[in-house]
């Protein structure tokens, strides 16, 4: 299954029209349907703001992948500079080395816990 695909797959899970999708992503109604009627694919550019709208992560999106396990499986991360990822990686950039080998330790000592 191509991208595009999976994006009106998840429109129909959600009940969401191509007009109202136009409407939350400011993507072109006549964008998303050549994605639909042409088989291609958004622009990488606009993949955020979709899954922003579709309430999927990116690897979804991507690859089709929803297991909870493999949500972490990557090598990199993107993250919505209005989250809380993102402010926490602002502070832990802010600080010293060592702050930030104070804070990786607190990290690892709460992770323990946990187990």
């Amino acid at each position: 299954m191509i991208i595009s695909e999976r994006i009106f797959q998840r429109l129909n899970e959600l009940g969401i029209s191509q007009k109202e999708f136009a409407d939350r992503t400011g993507i072109t109604p006549s964008t998303i349907s050549d994605w639909k009627h042409k088989k291609t694919n958004p622009a990488a550019d606009k993949l955020m703001v979709i899954c922003r709208a579709l309430q999927m992560t990116p690897n979804e999106l991507l690859s089709g992948t929803s297991d909870p396990e493999d949500k972490w499986d990557v090598d990199y991360m993107l993250v919505d500079d209005k989250s809380e990822d993102f402010i926490l990686l602002q502070q832990y950039h802010s600080l010293d080395a060592a702050g930030r080998a104070r804070l990786l330790g607190y990290l690892h000592a709460l992770c323990q816990n946990e187990e």
